[in-house]
């Protein structure tokens, strides 16, 4: 492993604690990374428009990764790269969700986030608009494991989680990983120069696939499996571990 020069933290269950702040630990950390000529970026499930603030909030003008992969920030505002859904895949996942009445679910566009309450309307003119991800909340671990099968075996999508209840759904090929390896390209750095924490199944990617993958202490069991260490909570200052114990080294 290379010296580290780009951190990609996930947000919910890593960067935030659990009432969605950044401790002020934390966000010293990353001041420091910054100040030593260290990237840290975002790799992030939340849309654009949700991981703005507190990229302002920690004054990063550094890339982001936003709906894990499917759109690529060369810094806030400035888009790279964009992967969308086919109407007709979300219409499927839409219409999958409309099956079971239990089911919450949601979906991104490049412009706005829908949910069963909010949905499009017409209803039905998925073709309308630019999508990004579907994903299902579901308590009952049956009715999970069914959608689970049924949209696995149409192929095409990249299915992962950012909790053990719910499902996310992107196009095959779009995951955190597959966005920092984008991300490397535009920053001239290798993969074993990258440092990557999270604690959902949508982390596993990026934590295999760079040099120091690191799981949180709240992380789903399968993230600590695929992770080169694991480290405190995200009630702990995870992130102040991270940059003081493993990329600044003391």
């Amino acid at each position: 492993m290379g010296s580290i020069k780009l951190v990609a933290l996930d947000m919910d269950g890593t960067l935030l604690n659990d009432r969605q702040e950044v401790s002020s630990e934390n966000a010293m950390w990353i001041r420091k990374a910054l100040d030593a000529g260290v990237t840290v970026c975002f790799a992030t499930g939340r849309g654009f428009q949700s991981a703005l603030p507190y990229a302002e909030q920690l004054g990063l003008d550094t890339p982001m990764i936003t709906v894990n992969g499917g759109e690529i920030w060369h810094r806030p505002h400035v888009l790279h790269k964009r992967t969308l859904m086919s109407p007709d895949m979300l219409q499927r996942l839409h219409e999958l969700a409309l099956s079971h009445p239990e089911c919450w679910y949601w979906a991104y566009t490049t412009m706005d986030i829908y949910n069963k309450e909010k949905w499009i309307e017409p209803a039905a003119d998925y073709a309308a608009h630019h999508w990004l991800k579907f994903g299902y909340h579901i308590d009952d671990t049956t009715v999970r494991d069914a959608i689970l099968k049924e949209a696995s075996s149409w192929g095409g999508l990249e299915i992962t989680n950012s909790s053990p209840w719910n499902l996310e759904m992107n196009p095959i090929g779009v995951s955190k990983a597959s966005a920092i390896r984008e991300v490397c390209k535009l920053l001239d750095i290798d993969m074993s120069q990258v440092a990557a924490m999270g604690d959902s199944l949508n982390d596993i990617a990026m934590i295999r696939e760079v040099g120091l993958g690191v799981a949180m202490g709240n992380a789903q069991a399968e993230v600590k499996a695929a992770a080169d260490a694991v480290t405190v909570t995200n009630e702990e200052h995870a992130v102040m571990h991270l940059i003081r114990d493993y990329v600044l080294k003391g």
